[in-house]
């Protein structure tokens, strides 16, 4: 059967309700039949023109919030790429034959972002119901007063939950900078390798809290050895980072008298029993022998290391795994491994942000680092860690922090 053609454009303004798409600078770009209905304008007085100049907020109410509150909203929606469903609020509108004159309105908006193939936010749907006589109480005769009372206390109640939702929003926002200041401060850039090769990154989530329990560290060992370190805190924010630092700290202090990968990981276990929450964090370290040419490495419910070598093959070093920090009440040996590697292969360890993704099984994401670290086998590390977060964490943001350590060996 021959797909039928479908007219979008024709259906978009067919659509029941109002709905305006705008672009992310919020000027319309497309109304509704029943937009254009409903507020009693015209399409060319909407098509181009920026929505608040359309709609401006009523002079006469000192009170009004409405174009605040609904500016905020779009802004949230193509900031973070997500819908933004407001509470019920008023926003008069102004009657475009009788200039100054202000009619009584109260709208249920939603704000939903339209993401291009690039994942960036190229369409604002407003999507809006005037509840205007649902919300007036009037009573009198032929009324049903009580029902129009508790319609009066819902808008109400609705008000105030929006600015509660607002102040809750401001202090997240707050806790985050605050967190990743600290996270920052305590996860600088490493110092010289002589001829060797490192490049970090850290890249906290998008649009949310779940920040700052990622880390990476660089020490440097006699003998010409180095130890490379990522861990990952279960927890976020403020509380998550402070954990972090403790246990950064305590792991590159153990990593400077430890015999070994797993004799640090030991420590830090012994360590993180008397930290509150540190339970369940994952670590992983290793050791380069540039004499040797030997890894030796180790890992506490982490995540595996990848190791690329010159020809492009990838081998994650998954040969001494072992739970992680206080997952066990008694204190147990942690194993460790060696593996050789040639000169100008890359160590590359990092946390599950980078490879994660909740509708996958994990050997995908493995075999999609593999993939990538293949193709860039030949970049420096600087641009070969630029190039695994480009192409690894999702275009619209990364939903967890990500940590990653690239060396060149």
């Amino acid at each position: 059967m021959r797909k039928p053609h479908i007219d979008y454009g024709a259906v978009f303004r067919a659509l029941p309700g109002m709905v305006a798409l705008l672009t992310p600078e919020l000027v319309y770009v497309d109304v509704n039949d029943d937009f254009l209905r409903l507020t009693g304008r015209t399409r060319e007085q909407l098509l181009g023109h920026y929505i608040f100049d359309v709609f401006p907020e009523n002079p006469n109410d000192s009170a009004a919030a409405g174009m605040r509150e609904t500016r905020a909203s779009m802004l949230r929606a193509v900031a973070t790429g997500e819908r933004d469903t407001m509470a019920v609020l008023r926003y008069d509108i102004e009657e475009p034959q009788r200039p100054g004159h202000w009619h009584e309105h109260f709208w249920s908006p939603v704000n939903a972002p339209v993401l291009g193939t690039d994942g960036k936010v190229k369409l604002l749907v407003h999507r809006v119901e005037e509840v205007t006589e649902l919300i007036r109480a009037r009573g009198g005769p032929g009324g049903d007063s009580r029902a129009r009372v508790l319609e009066a206390e819902l808008y109400t109640r609705a008000r105030e939950l929006q600015e509660v939702n607002e102040r809750l929003r401001k202090a997240h926002a707050r806790e985050r900078e605050v967190a990743l200041a600290l996270q920052e401060a305590l996860l600088p850039a490493p110092g010289p390798l002589g001829h060797h090769q490192a490049a970090v990154r850290y890249r906290p989530a998008v649009g949310s809290l779940n920040v700052c329990g990622d880390w990476y560290d660089l020490v440097d060992l006699p003998d010409d050895c180095l130890a490379v370190a990522v861990g990952d805190v279960v927890g976020h924010g403020l509380a998550a980072a402070c954990v972090m630092g403790q246990l950064r700290s305590a792991l590159s202090a153990a990593t400077r008298v430890a015999d070994g990968p797993a004799r640090a990981l030991e420590a830090l276990g012994l360590y993180a029993r008397s930290v509150d929450g540190a339970e369940s964090t994952t670590a992983a370290t290793a050791f380069v022998d540039w004499g040797d040419r030997t890894l030796t490495y180790s890992s506490a419910g982490h995540l595996p290391p990848a190791l690329l070598r010159p020809d492009g093959t990838v081998t994650f070093l998954d040969r001494a795994t072992d739970p992680p920090l206080g997952a066990s009440l008694e204190h147990t040996i942690r194993p460790e491994a060696v593996t050789p590697f040639d000169e100008g292969a890359t160590l590359v360890l990092y946390t599950d942000g980078l490879i994660e993704r909740r509708t996958e099984d994990i050997d995908t994401g493995l075999a999609r680092l593999a993939d990538a670290l293949t193709r860039h086998r030949r970049a420096a590390p600087e641009d070969l860690a630029d190039a695994l977060l480009a192409e690894l964490l999702p275009p619209t943001g990364n939903a967890d922090d990500t940590a990653l350590v690239v060396i060149r060996l």
